[in-house]
């Protein structure tokens, strides 16, 4: 990454000061993204009578909404991350995302259909704007080698799970006891507060996130990304396979994901024109970048269970009495952010002490050790699917499961999350060329938004395949998937080139064990 124009940052607890603004805005933005999410199935599933009534949708409409809902959301960073590199930067992006993540949570406060749909689709907007820029920005606090990365990104993940708990906590009881409209508002007001931090805090950010002009005019053939995807033979043989099998998916299969696979055949050109742009090392890079995007879709596909099949099986089939007191569903959101405010610390420890001992401890294999452990919480959601008795006439649910094996499955989900997803940030910007970072972040955030969209398909599926399939399958092949990317580690870290050793640090034969055993990335 490019930092040579970074500005001396002043700093707090040995961070630049930025780290904390950036942090402070974050956490208000996830706030009101993880409120709404926290609300939203059950918002749709709720009846349509009573005190507190919803749309009455059935579970896999409901599914499908949040599946497509929670995709777009992470696919609208690939056109956030190209507003950022190639006309306004990171920094103003992020403003932009924010203005319309206000908007988007301030109509959805209103209690109409058209207010529902234009709120989502405002909040899709936003957040493609804002997400993938501030996590770069992150990166770009710091220059290159600088060991103190990782940790900053550490730092600004407990600000995203900061405000997931308090959203899934105080948005989710508004939501569920007072209105769900009062909850969407609520959401509202907390983007609103992380949007009036970030403009307050312009000045700590000054050269972090600036459009990088100086790469423009060294490149006039800069790359257009539409129109050069015909000009070069793999761009066009990735096109045209990918349009293919949306076009047959579309014809003989189902119309909405032929439409989306045909839509991605110009994300799968655009990839391949990104990766001509470059020198050998720098292709080499983004290629292991784009097959870590694969570990990504599988990850989020698995874990992003949590707002949609797990919300509801947690409102229909957990048994919710504590005592005397009912358990709001929405709350079984919050325990996933609170473990990560509990265990990240040791997490990062347990991974400084490993590598202390020599032991491998590459972010790809940091990501595989994830994808497996988070598969293996759903080993607990299986126990709990035995326990559940269902009226086989009238579908009553007679005997409900435990909610310890949900408190267990969410915790081996966080332990999984703390292994691989802090990690993937940092590791983006470590090898993504400075002229196409945002692009490469919006790029990560659109892999998990399709691994959102698998998660709303497996959601779809459990209605028809039942729960205790759903639960085995995924474990099982998160963990088989895992093993698989181990595997293969060596080849896939000499593409790296070096990227993850930090400053100062001899290179080995291999180029990727740390002289200095004391040292962490």
């Amino acid at each position: 990454m490019n930092t040579a124009g970074l500005k001396p940052q002043p700093t707090l607890f040995g961070h630049p000061i930025g780290l904390f603004i950036l942090f402070m805005t974050e956490m208000w933005e996830r706030f009101s993204y993880y409120g709404m999410r926290a609300i939203l199935v059950l918002y749709l599933v709720a009846q349509t009578s009573g005190d507190n009534p919803g749309y009455g949708w059935d579970d896999i409409e409901a599914y499908a909404l949040y599946g497509w809902y929670t995709m777009f959301v992470y696919v609208a960073s690939i056109p956030g991350g190209i507003l950022a590199d190639r006309f306004i930067g990171q920094k103003k992006s992020v403003m932009v995302g924010g203005l319309l993540l206000c908007a988007g949570h301030g109509v959805l406060a209103i209690d109409a259909l058209w207010a529902f749909y234009a709120g989502l689709i405002l909040i899709v907007l936003g957040v493609g704007a804002l997400k993938p820029n501030i996590s770069t920005m992150v990166g770009g606090l710091y220059g290159e080698g600088d060991k103190r990365r990782d940790m900053g990104f550490y730092i600004f993940y407990m600000g995203i799970n900061l405000g997931a708990a308090a959203a899934a906590l105080i948005v989710g009881y508004v939501g569920q006891e007072i209105g769900w409209h009062y909850g969407f508002g609520l959401a509202g007001i907390g983007m609103a507060i992380g949007q009036l931090t970030y403009f307050l805090g312009q000045k700590y950010l000054e050269g972090v996130g600036d459009l990088v002009v100086e790469e423009k005019t060294k490149s006039e053939n800069r790359p257009n990304l539409i129109g050069d995807i015909f000009k070069r033979t793999n761009s066009i043989i990735g096109f045209s396979l990918t349009l293919a099998i949306g076009v047959a998916v579309f014809i003989w299969g189902s119309w909405s994901y032929g439409a989306l696979i045909m839509a991605l055949s110009i994300a799968v050109g655009v990839g391949i024109v990104v990766y001509n742009d470059g020198d050998q090392v720098e292709r080499d890079r983004i290629l292991v970048t784009y097959l870590s995007f694969l570990i990504i879709i599988v990850f989020w596909g698995a874990f992003e269970q949590a707002g949609g099949l797990l919300n509801v099986y947690a409102d229909t089939k957990t048994d919710l009495m504590l005592g005397s007191f009912a358990v709001p569903a929405s709350w079984f959101q919050s325990v996933n952010a609170i473990f990560i405010l509990v265990f990240a610390t040791l997490v990062g420890s347990f991974w400084i002490w490993w590598q202390n001992r020599g032991r491998e401890s590459s972010s790809l294999f940091k990501m595989a050790i994830g994808v497996i452990i988070m598969g293996w919480g759903f080993f607990f959601m299986t126990k709990a699917s035995t326990e559940v008795v269902i009226d086989p006439t009238t579908k009553e649910v007679l005997q409900k499961s435990s909610m310890l094996w949900l408190v267990l499955a969410y915790l081996f989900h966080t332990l999984g999350e703390l292994c691989a997803s802090p990690v993937a940030l940092s590791f983006i910007t470590k090898l993504a060329p400075a002229r196409w970072m945002a692009f490469m972040m919006g790029a990560y955030f659109a892999a998990t938004g399709l691994g959102n969209k698998v998660a709303g398909a497996l959601g779809e599926w459990s209605t028809s395949l039942g729960e205790f399939t759903i639960f085995t399958g995924i474990a099982v092949f998160c963990t088989i998937f895992g093993i698989l990317v181990i595997a293969i580690l060596k080849p896939l870290k000499r593409l790296t080139h070096n990227a993850e050793k930090i400053k100062g640090d001899k290179e080995e034969s291999e180029g990727f064990e740390m002289a200095d055993p004391t040292l962490h990335d």
